[in-house]
């Protein structure tokens, strides 16, 4: 639901029918408001930014229809391949995405590459207004020597390789070292991290996908590093997934005190969801746990660890020069205070030995089309409150409007946001007039170069089979990997 300050426009109370001026001819007709026909719109990208755009627009307009296209043949963007198997109350609100998809009024259509199979310009051509929410699909480079050490991976192909994302199936990482290292200290990180060290028995009832469940059975690592630039006050992740690693079965964590030293004193001016996270990194890293957990800790058989003030610096390779076996960090120090202080380096350096390097610190988008404008620094296309810049008509929402932060509930608030914008504008006259035809211009393109999309219909049958394959193993569900099986299984 929308916050109350936020002011919108019932269709209700617009004005629905606008007498033609004396004399008027039907081609002048035609100049009439958007509001008064049914606007088409068309969103790029059926992850949370998607769905939440759609949603909003198809409840605050009544007559508003709304195309879906996504590159995937399944729905659901990262609520799908990115939330952690170990999370499902999180994927819950596919059910939400999916009364949307089944309106009336709105349409799935996924195998549909935007930029390849269909340009920006053919969908402005074709819809009242676009929204662009196709998030953030590449991670950033560490831009070191040695990342491309067989061994050292993104955290986001991680995370695509154990959530079934079909390009990342073939990952195949190498677990048969004693010690992998993370390279940030965000969410992402701790659910890396957790599913590395978590017992296999633990994930064999998720909708993990089992040929990763496999790999992480024959698992031989003991010890995952999280390493960040800055110190305790800067660290990412939430309490939530703190204390998910503080209570994970069979580990027992590993924090310098000499890293909290004068914190307590800071703590006082903190907002209180910073401060509570910093009281727990504190308790953890200076008092010594007691009965049960004692007792816990000290037959932990694996170990996760948060090392502060290191930034990497070389990927090292082994004798053979064919895999990764350690990092070099440098070691930093902050200038400023509080969330904003920055890393510097000392000098010095430390060499970690480690035969898995994976990479999290951070996401960014990609341009999707020639006629769209994007900011490669910033890895987002340039808005005013979701207006593309110097693009009438188009419009994003998500973290390819604002940068990969926040969480789906951000990212929720974000796409209204965009979605009241383009309400706004359609209200004040301010999108193409005249009739669009909407996804039939866009279907006739598509057939005419042998793309074929995939429906909310095809999906449900996709999604039937892997429900079923998972109820023998127990699973909610069996994710299907191979798109040509998918297809196949479609009688395409």
């Amino acid at each position: 639901m929308a916050p109350r300050c936020w002011r919108w426009w019932p269709w209700s109370a617009w004005p629905r029918t606008r007498p033609p001026p004396a004399g008027s001819t039907p081609s002048s007709r035609q100049q009439f408001s958007t509001q008064e026909q049914t606007p088409q719109i068309c969103v790029v990208g059926s992850g949370p930014a998607g769905f939440y755009t759609a949603q909003h627009l198809l409840k605050h307009h009544a007559q508003a229809h709304v195309d879906i296209y996504e590159k995937q043949l399944v729905p659901f963007g990262l609520v799908r391949f990115g939330v952690a198997p170990d999370h499902p109350e999180v994927k819950n609100v596919i059910h939400t995405f999916t009364q949307t998809a089944l309106s009336e009024r709105c349409a799935f259509h996924g195998n549909v590459v935007v930029g390849r199979d269909v340009t920006v310009p053919e969908l402005r051509e074709a819809y009242h207004a676009v929204v662009l929410s196709y998030g953030a699909e590449d991670h950033r480079a560490l831009e070191i020597p040695g990342e491309e050490l067989p061994g050292v991976f993104s955290a986001r192909a991680f995370v695509g390789w154990y959530n079934g994302l079909p390009e990342n199936r073939e990952l195949a990482p190498d677990l048969s070292c004693d010690t992998a290292v993370i390279l940030g200290q965000g969410n992402v990180a701790l659910d890396v991290a957790r599913i590395l060290l978590t017992p296999p028995e633990q994930l064999e009832k998720t909708d993990i996908t089992e040929a990763s469940l496999g790999t992480l059975r024959q698992s031989r690592v003991k010890t995952v590093w999280i390493v960040g630039r800055r110190g305790p006050l800067q660290v990412a992740f939430t309490i939530k997934e703190l204390r998910e690693m503080i209570q994970l079965p069979g580990t027992r964590p590993i924090l310098d005190p000499a890293d909290f030293l004068g914190l307590q004193d800071r703590m006082k001016e903190m907002p209180r969801p910073r401060k509570r996270l910093t009281e727990l990194l504190l308790r953890t890293a200076t008092e010594k746990p007691d009965g049960e957990e004692a007792a816990r800790r000290a037959v932990a058989a694996r170990a996760w660890g948060l090392r502060f003030f290191r930034s990497p610096q070389q990927v090292l390779p082994s004798p053979d020069r064919q895999r990764v076996a350690g990092i070099r960090l440098a070691v930093t120090r902050l200038e400023g205070v509080g969330e904003t202080a920055w890393a510097v380096p000392t000098g010095d350096t430390e060499d970690l030995p480690c035969g898995l390097v994976l990479s999290s610190v951070g996401y960014k988008s990609r341009p999707i089309d020639p006629s769209v404008p994007f900011d490669p620094k910033l890895g987002v296309i340039p808005n005013t409150e979701g207006r593309v810049v110097d693009v009438p008509g188009l419009y994003c929402s998500g973290w390819v409007k604002r940068g990969p932060t926040g969480v789906i509930a951000t990212t929720m608030t974000d796409s209204f946001f965009t979605s009241q914008t383009l309400l706004q504008d359609l209200k004040a006259g301010l999108l193409p007039s005249g009739p669009r035809p909407g996804s039939a211009a866009i279907k006739a393109l598509l057939s005419s170069r042998g793309v074929q999309p995939i429906s909310f219909s095809d999906w449900e049958k996709l999604d039937a089979k892997e429900v079923s394959r998972g109820q023998s193993a127990g699973k909610p569900r069996e994710k299907l990997l191979d798109p040509q099986e998918m297809l196949r299984l479609l009688g395409r």
